[in-house]
């Protein structure tokens, strides 16, 4: 007979539905940027904000599919945008045009869970989506030299005819790369990697430097 014995052993997997002990850590969190902001200038030609902890969703799908499109703006409670390099927004949710059939979707950090949801119940056909909020963060760059320091950073061209209000682009950013929104006349979102996080924010200071710049909590 086999001398073999066949035992039970306990297998450690991730704790995807963890509860309010665990504490959320933006990729910024490091950088304390709330002191930052209580210690530092108030006044300067840009602004710096982290939007920490936002639900960060990657949707891929055939937009030319009704019934899919009519799903997500149900879910959403705004349409997809089809357009080349541009983007929605409804209340705290915005889409960005990444390619033909890739969208990246912002919402509050806590309804990201829901929606994935409620996409895997709901959506019919071939589509993927995938919860990508560990991996990124969203900053913003705001004030009368935020584009200055964009131009610094990236070869796009920030011409109010060439980039208005909605657009979306995904450049590289210093030697990384970022997906830019233009959200104001002198606002931008960058959408930014949490592996180049630290890189980036070290670089916006040295970038900014000669404007001033203001850390927003």
């Amino acid at each position: 007979m086999s001398d073999v014995k066949n035992e039970t052993a306990t297998v450690s997997v991730m704790n995807q539905l963890p509860d309010a002990s665990i504490v959320g850590q933006s990729p910024l969190f490091h950088a304390d940027l709330a002191t930052i902001a209580k210690k530092g200038p108030n006044t300067g030609g840009v602004s710096f904000k982290e939007e920490a902890l936002l639900g960060h969703i990657t949707l891929r799908m055939n937009a030319d599919n009704a019934e899919q499109m009519s799903v997500v703006e149900k879910v959403l409670g705004v349409a997809l945008p089809t357009q080349p390099l541009t983007s929605v927004s409804q209340g705290d949710v915005v889409v960005r045009w990444i390619s033909p059939d890739e969208w990246l979707i912002t919402v509050p950090g806590l309804q990201a869970f829901d929606i994935e949801t409620a996409f895997q119940q709901n959506m019919i056909g071939h589509y993927q989506v995938v919860n990508v909020s560990g991996g990124q963060t969203l900053v913003t760059l705001s004030g009368k030299h935020a584009k200055d320091v964009i131009k610094k950073s990236s070869p796009i061209d920030l011409h109010p005819s060439e980039f208005p209000v909605g657009k979306v682009v995904t450049s590289v950013f210093a030697k990384s790369s970022a997906v830019i929104r233009r959200s104001g006349e002198e606002t931008f979102e960058l959408v930014i990697r949490r592996s180049f996080s630290d890189y980036l924010w070290l670089w916006i200071q040295d970038a900014s430097r000669e404007y001033g710049l203001v850390v927003e909590a």
